[in-house]
């Protein structure tokens, strides 16, 4: 890996620093009783993989061919619909 890619992974918010990782609402679907087998876990995961992760591979490709990182940055946001992951 070179150095630029290790300070990205370094610098992601989902790397899991500290021993905490950033569930994409598990915890919450778990607390909720939406979770409650490991069925269930695959079906949460599946869908996140079609929506969050779709868009988070997209804009991963985008940058890979080089797009303005800007313009990457803000089309992340307008996909994200909580104000305070927005300013994280």
């Amino acid at each position: 890996m070179t150095t630029h890619a290790a300070l990205l992974v370094l610098a992601d918010g989902r790397f899991p620093a500290g021993g905490h990782a950033h569930s994409g609402g598990a915890e919450a679907a778990v607390k909720a009783g939406r979770i409650t087998c490991a069925a269930d876990l695959e079906d949460f995961c599946r869908g996140r993989l079609h929506t969050a992760g779709l868009v988070a591979g997209a804009l991963a490709a985008a940058a890979a061919l080089g797009l303005d990182p800007r313009e990457l940055d803000a089309a992340a946001d307008a996909r994200t619909p909580s104000p305070a992951l927005r300013l994280a």
